[in-house]
C-alpha cells in the first residue's frame, strides 16, 4: 500500500544528507508538508529543489527550510514557538541529526570533542523533544522517530562518546514512549545500521561503502513508521538486510 501522508506536517533534522535528506524528500514525495532542518544551507537548498520538481510532477508535497545549528538550544525553541504560531500543531517528528565525534580510546578525547557530542546527539535531542512535544499532542496521530545506532548496545572499543550519546537517547525515548503511552502520539527509536553516509565513512575509513545500503534505501524503510497506523510505541527498529528487526525496549 503507498504511504500517504497528505496533509501531516513533519519536522525532520539532519535534512541536509544521508538519511535524513531522503527521510525528507521521501516524507514530501507522501504528501507532507516537510519542515527540513540543517547547519546546511546548500544541502537544504539543493532538497527545496528535488521536493519542488517532484511537487511540479504529481502535485504533492512542500518544504519550509530551517537553516540551524542544533548547538543552539534558544533556536530550537523558537523553531516549537514558529511551528505553533504557523500551524498550531505537529504530526510528525525525524530527529535524525547527529554528530560522530572521533573513533579514539576514551582516555584520549578532548573535553570539547566529548561535550559537543553530547551537545548534538542528547542535549538537543531533549531540548527538540521539550520543544515539540505538546505540538505532537494536538496531532489526531502525533509520530516521532528517534535516531539511534547499534553502538548504544555494542559499546565497542573506541566508540565510548557516541556510544554513551546514543545510549542516553534510547532512555529517553523510553522514558517519553512510556510517560504517552495513552495518547495517540507514538513514539519510536531507529537504529538504522550501517548505510552509505558521510559520518559512517569517517567512523571507517577503509570499508567499500559499495558494500553498504544507500541511505534512501533505510529512509524507504523509516517512513512508513510516520503513518497514522502505526501502533507500535517504546520500540527500538533495527535494520537487518530486507526487514526490520523490532522489539520492545524493556519496562
Amino acid at each position: 500500500m503507498t504511504l500517504d501522508l497528505t496533509g501531516r506536517l513533519a519536522v525532520v533534522t539532519g535534512a541536509s544528507r544521508g538519511i535524513g535528506y531522503h527521510i525528507a524528500k521521501q516524507m514530501a514525495a507522501a504528501g507532507a508538508h516537510v519542515i527540513a532542518v540543517a547547519r546546511t544551507v546548500g544541502g537544504l537548498e539543493e532538497l527545496d529543489d528535488e521536493i519542488k520538481a517532484e511537487r511540479a510532477r504529481t502535485g504533492k508535497g512542500e518544504a519550509t527550510l530551517v537553516p540551524l545549528d542544533l548547538a543552539d538550544m534558544t533556536g530550537i525553541d523558537r523553531l516549537g514557538g514558529a511551528i505553533h504560531d504557523r500551524w498550531g500543531k505537529l504530526d510528525i517528528l525525524v530527529a535524525n541529526a547527529g554528530v560522530l565525534g572521533v573513533i579514539s580510546p576514551i582516555g584520549h578525547v578532548e573535553a570539547k570533542v566529548f561535550e559537543k557530542v553530547m551537545t548534538v546527539n542528547v542535549t538537543s535531542t531533549w531540548r527538540l523533544i521539550r520543544s515539540v512535544d505538546p505540538l505532537l499532542r494536538l496531532s489526531d496521530a502525533g509520530r516521532a522517530i528517534v535516531l539511534s545506532s547499534g553502538a548504544a548496545h555494542s559499546a565497542r572499543a573506541f566508540w565510548a562518546p557516541y556510544a554513551a550519546s546514543k545510549a542516553a537517547v534510547e532512555a529517553m525515548v523510553r522514558s517519553w514512549a512510556d510517560e504517552t503511552r495513552n495518547s495517540p502520539l507514538r513514539v519510536n527509536a531507529v537504529d538504522p545500521g550501517a548505510t552509505r553516509t558521510a559520518m559512517r565513512a569517517q567512523a571507517v575509513p577503509g570499508e567499500n561503502p559499495d558494500t553498504l545500503p544507500h541511505p534512501s534505501e533505510i529512509a524507504a524503510r523509516i517512513v512508513p513508521l510516520a503513518s497514522p497506523s502505526v501502533t507500535e510505541t517504546g520500540m527500538i527498529f533495527q535494520a537487518k538486510p530486507n526487514r526490520w528487526v523490532s522489539y520492545q525496549m524493556p519496562a
